[in-house]
Parts: structure tokens; sequence; C-alpha cells
């Protein structure tokens, strides 16, 4: 199961870990049972002095297998064989059982331990999910803090009939003592911020408090760490406020295109952005999200970042670098379904789709690329493109019409997607050029038609493009002064992360040559 240089590796690994663990799995007669068999007792015979394997569990799940530390009952569980994506979160968990401090800020440990309450968490994931890890190591951290918290990640393959008879159509998907929690990409802050009450208010009252900014950045793509870093070498206060760290390149699975990284996975690519930041003294405000910009009263002085928990952070200048999202079709159906059939990530959900029909809407380089990936999954795949002709590049359209399981179909207009209330099971969609309506039987859809601009909270209050994108000059500025504003939520052309870098540096320097050559007001 573990190579020798895995092996090795582990072996230097568990010399971190200062309290004895236990691994006790509970089994049956299934190949999956015999696989992770397998592996716990691979990982015992590592470091024999430190971890321990046992095959008597009882947990209701099987195959299963349990982490916890010896004479405790930590809520750690894995009803999976957690390699691939899912293999960092084991040995995460194993080294926090172990004793080994997690690499998050004291303040949000406390706060694990401090919640009140009993929480069961079932995450069903897959193995070749990006998004999946953050989500089962959150889960993981909780359990392994509090003793009243428990964690299953459950592999939706291993469990298929568990994963159709809870209508799961799209992974990560967790579920809070047996109900419905969230679906997608998570962080620990977002999960607490859920089920600790009160934390809202907490967190408004903290940011409220903090000092005005010389350079205020919202969003965290490649945009917003770029400007963050040239913002933060000329030694002025910088700040970022996003959502989330990394932006679209978290919902990216391959990057080989960024010039001197010769390939890199979206995840891994977001951490390094994340570190550059971090190593400048930026101060990183994460899992909030911006509801209002308010200008300054007059050059120079600061203007106000409302969020939505109701505090206010004020900057001398702003950049803007909220990024794109997936475009919806906006077709009967598509959000009545969305997470029961209707998909945007083929790399997460696709596994689920196993054996199934399903169709991809959009004939550009994403659309070509998700129907490429899951033919080579699925029974049958059905590409939809509105124009008379694929977009993508010649290369990904002659792959993808050499698989045998696709058809395409261009002049195709999506008109609705249907379901039975409970999940999706097909599409309607018209021919243009000759009217005809047809309808197709599908288990899901994934949604490939390209991305909108993140602007809704900036209508009414600076110049927008009829498609909602931020108006820039060449060194990006906007029409209110003082703001900035760079990358995919720009109408700069060409939406890559290597333009996004650079249109965040620059945006970056001219918010600095603002700062030198508009002094503040003696009022502010």
């Amino acid at each position: 199961m573990l190579d020798s240089n895995t092996q090795a590796q582990l072996a230097t690994y568990f010399e971190r870990i200062s309290q004895p663990i236990e691994l006790i799995a509970s089994l049956d007669d299934s190949a999956g049972a015999a696989d992770i068999r397998e592996l716990v007792t691979e990982i015992a015979a590592i470091a024999p002095d430190k971890i321990s394997a046992r095959f008597d569990g009882t947990f209701e799940r099987r195959p299963s297998f349990q982490i916890t530390r010896v004479g405790h009952n930590m809520g750690v569980h894995f009803a999976a064989l957690p390699m691939g994506h899912e293999f960092t979160s084991l040995l995460l968990a194993l080294l926090w059982a172990g004793g080994h401090p997690p690499k998050v800020e004291p303040e949000v440990l406390e706060q694990i331990k401090a919640i009140d309450g009993d929480f069961a968490f079932d995450t069903f994931m897959s193995l070749t999910c990006h998004n999946c890890p953050d989500v089962v190591q959150a889960m993981n951290l909780m359990a392994v803090f509090n003793p009243r918290i428990r964690a299953v990640a459950i592999d939706g393959g291993l469990f298929q009939k568990e994963v159709e008879d809870r209508q799961i159509m799209a992974v990560p998907s967790v579920f809070l003592n047996g109900q419905p929690f969230g679906n997608g990409r998570m962080e620990v802050g977002e999960i607490l911020a859920k089920i600790d009450t009160g934390a809202a208010k907490r967190e408004a009252a903290k940011l409220n408090e903090k000092a005005p900014y010389e350079v205020l950045i919202i969003g965290g793509g490649p945009a917003g760490a770029a400007a963050a870093v040239y913002a933060a070498r000329k030694g002025i206060r910088t700040g970022i406020v996003a959502e989330r760290f990394g932006g679209q390149t978290m919902d990216t699975l391959g990057i080989e295109n960024f010039i001197s990284v010769l390939e890199t996975e979206g995840p891994k690519f977001a951490a390094a952005l994340e570190a550059h930041v971090r190593h400048y003294g930026v101060d990183i405000i994460t899992l909030q999200r911006v509801a209002k910009l308010e200008a300054a009263a007059q050059p120079g002085g600061y203007a106000s970042v409302v969020l939505d928990n109701g505090a206010v952070l004020k900057a001398r200048s702003v950049i803007l670098a909220t990024g794109a999202r997936w475009r919806n079709i906006n077709v009967p159906g598509e959000q009545e379904y969305k997470t029961k059939g209707v998909a945007y990530c083929p790399h997460c959900d696709g596994p689920l789709f196993k054996g199934k029909d399903v169709a991809v809407i959009g004939g550009g380089n994403s659309g070509v690329e998700a129907a490429i990936d899951l033919a080579g999954v699925v029974k049958s795949v059905t590409l939809l493109e509105f124009a008379d002709q694929l977009r993508a590049d010649a290369v990904l359209v002659d792959k993808l019409k050499s698989m045998p399981n696709v058809t395409i179909h261009t002049n195709a207009q999506t008109l609705e997607v249907t379901g039975d209330g409970q999940k999706m099971n097909g599409l309607r969609y018209k021919d243009r050029v000759g009217g005809a309506e047809h309808k197709l039987d599908l288990a899901g859809v994934f949604v490939q038609i390209g991305l909108v601009p993140n602007t809704e909270f900036l209508k009414g209050t600076l110049e927008l493009s009829k498609f909602g994108e931020i108006i820039i000059d060449a060194k990006c500025h906007t029409s209110l002064a003082g703001v900035f504003a760079a990358g995919d939520v720009t109408t700069v052309p060409y939406k890559q992360i290597i333009i996004a870098a650079g249109e965040g540096s620059k945006a970056a320097l001219s918010a600095f040559d603002y700062l030198i050559r508009t002094p503040a007001p003696a009022a502010a």
C-alpha cells in the first residue's frame, strides 16, 4: 500500500508525535475493508512505539477506522481509504491526535474548545476532489480538540448506496446531525461561524478596532495577493479583506502556464500566494464579505469598506480585486437542482457520476476540457454549445472528437434543467437553426460558460461596463479618486492568473503614487 519512500517520510513525520495514538478499524468482508486493514497495519508498523492498531471497532459505518489518542475517544473517523488528495488529511489527523500542534491561530483553537453542544459531521467527499481536503481537515481539527464534536470523512465511491439515498450530487457535501449543513469548500472559520452563535458579533467588534490602512485590498486571488506584496514592500500599512484566500485558483485543478512554474495545483498555488503575502506582514482578514464601498469625502481622506457583519474598515486607498465566478445559464431548474445534478467542477464531482449520462454546457476551453475529463469516468457526455462551432483550442477539439462516448451539438440553446423535485433528471434544449426542441435524459450537467465579475456591491458607486466589469485606465485607476482595480473583475482582456498578478502589481504601484502625491488632510 505504502511504498518505501512514503514510509520513510512518514517515519520522519511520526517523530513529532508526543502522545500515543490508536487506530481502531471497523471492517467487513469488502475489498475496501481489506485495503483499509492493509493501510492501518502499515501505518502502525512504521512507529509501533507511538501508534497501535486494533480491528475490533464497533462503528456502524463499515469499512472505516477511527484515529484517537490512547485513553481518549476522539471523534475522527475515515469511512474511506484516505489516499490521493486525502492523504494529507490522514497525516494531519495522526499528528494532531498525537499531540503535534496545528498551524492555526491560538484564538481559533480556543474557540473550537469552547464550542458548547454535540455536533456529528458527515463529510461526503471523493478522492479526486481538490476542494474536499480543506473541509475534511477542518472537521478533523475540531474533532481532535473538542470531545463533543464527531467528524466522519466518507468516500462517496465507497458508500454509493448512502450517496444515492441522501441524493448527494456534489462534493464536498456536509451533514450535521443528519441534516444538510453545507456544500463546497469551507474553511474552519466558516464552519465555526455557523455553529458558534455570537461569533459574527464578536468578530465585527474586533474588526472595528483596527487602525486605518494606507492600502486596503478587497479580494485574495492572484491580483489581490500581488497588490499586497507590492504595497507592503513600500513599507506602508497594507491589509487584505476577502471571503477566502486564493480566489478562483482554489477551484482550479492544474496550472501549467504561470511562467517559471512548470506545473502546480490550484490550492498549492493559493497557499504559496498566501505565504508570500504573510511574509511581508500584511494584515489578512478572511471569511468576510464586503457589502459596500464608501468613497473618501475629499482627496487623500479615508474611504470606508463596510462588511456584511457591520464592521467598517478605513483606508486612504482601496484596490478592488474581487475577481469573478462561474456564470450561470439562468434557465428554469438550474438553481433548484444546484448540487443535485447541476455542477460546476468536473474534477470534484465527476466521480459521483461514474457510469451515468451527463452533459456539459459550453464549448470553450473549459467546457471541452471538462467533457474530455468526464468522458473517462461517465457512460456518455453530451456537449452543448450555443454558437455554431466550438471555441476551444483546436488540439482540444480534436481530442474531444476522438472520444467514442462524446456527442457534440452546436447551435444548441439550453431551455430548462428538468427534475423530479429531489434531483435533476435531464434538460431541454432547442436547435437554433431548425427550431426543434430536444429532451436529454441525464444524471448531471456541468455548466462551463465563462465568468461573471463580482461587482454587485459596487453598483451605483463607480463606473462599470455593460458586462459589470470595473472600468479602469492603463494605470488601474477607477472613476473614483483613490480607488483602483485589478484582475478578472476589470475590463482588462484575457482573464489569466499571470495577467491578474501583473495588474495587481500595477494597481499597488498606482495606489502608492496616489498616496505620496495626495497628503492626508489634517482632519483625517
